[in-house]
């Protein structure tokens, strides 16, 4: 391999690990040879995951650790295992320049505790974000705060559009990052003054990477006119988690509407292309992937209850934000 891309990943970290890590990376390795994954966590485990799978051992090292960090570990009981835990060591791996982004699908809090602890914030950031993907009808959006950050002020929300902008134009090149606010109406006297202030000061300061478009409403997020929305942590957590169950219960509905008489399994076979299509756009799989913006590294977050399909979609990501070099546009644009 030429200069492959470096990735560390947390192989104990998430449901049915490390068997859907190998799996994701089998998946992944299929299309794309250029990368190598350091793989952190039980060596004798990750060995019985890898027989008679189709990844080159050119592609890989496994570091050993018999510690790793359970779901149900508060953040501060994460962090006080210390630093031989497979989590602790991926990050350690980033900080230390030996991989170049951070991939796991273990316990949320824990992950971004640690990556505080041991990497340090982008010069003139105050405050991490929590970042995502969530389709629109015209292609995909960056939403961010997710919820690392319940409070925010006017600085946080300005430093959250650069960085999601940067984030956006790393996994999208070809594209326009077109900022708005989250708010509760799309006209300018609308919002608390945090959000007020907010739009004013976007408003007038012209940025290269991005066009700001104002407000957006919560019904108007999927509409493709806006592709990176901000927010602070409390609102776009309880906007996000609305969209995760209304897409859930589409649909639970849709198949008990299809396979409920014979008249919906005869139109669901007359249909099953359009079906699998829409199918695929809500499928959460797809998307999975969330960023911590902010730190002087990239850090990805893996859904811990994905399957393989969606932890190789998580490897894409992370392939995405490493050529689009995020962290340099970051810097580029924060001053």
């Amino acid at each position: 391999m030429n200069n492959p891309i470096v990735i560390a990943v947390d192989a104990m970290g998430g449901d049915n690990s490390p068997n859907k890590i190998i799996d994701g990376i089998e998946l992944y390795c299929k299309e794309n040879k250029n990368i190598f994954f350091k793989l952190f966590g039980d060596k004798n485990l990750i060995q019985r995951s890898l027989k008679n799978k189709k990844i080159d051992v050119d592609n890989y090292e496994i570091i050993h650790t018999e510690e790793s960090i359970k779901g149900e570990d508060s953040a501060l009981a994460a962090a006080k295992k210390g630093k031989n835990t497979s989590m602790w060591l991926s990050i350690d791996s980033v900080k230390n320049k030996e991989s170049d982004i951070i991939l796991s699908a273990g316990n949320t809090g824990a992950l971004f505790v640690i990556a505080k602890l041991n990497l340090d914030m982008i010069e003139n950031i105050d405050k991490p974000a929590l970042s995502g993907l969530w389709p629109n009808k015209l292609g995909m959006n960056i939403v961010l705060d997710l919820g690392a950050n319940i409070e925010c002020n006017e600085k946080n929300l300005k430093d959250f559009s650069i960085m999601g902008a940067a984030l956006h134009k790393s996994l999208y090149p070809n594209e326009t990052a077109k900022v708005a606010l989250l708010n509760i109406g799309s006209e300018e006297l609308k919002g608390n003054t945090i959000i007020k202030n907010t739009y004013r000061e976007l408003s007038k300061n012209i940025n290269s990477l991005f066009e700001f478009k104002g407000y957006v409403e919560g019904n108007n997020i999927m509409s493709g006119e806006v592709n990176v929305i901000i927010s602070d942590g409390f609102t776009g957590n309880i906007a996000l988690k609305t969209a995760e169950g209304t897409a859930n219960f589409i649909n639970s509905e849709l198949k008990k509407a299809l396979k409920g008489n014979l008249m919906g399994k005869v139109s669901s076979f007359l249909n099953i292309k359009n079906i699998n299509r829409f199918k695929k756009k809500l499928d959460p799989r797809l998307y999975n992937g969330a960023i911590l913006l902010g730190l002087n590294s990239p850090v990805v977050k893996s859904h811990g209850g994905t399957d393989y399909i969606g932890f190789a979609n998580a490897i894409s990501v992370c392939e995405k934000i490493v050529k689009g070099r995020l962290i340099d546009k970051i810097k580029e644009n924060i001053n």
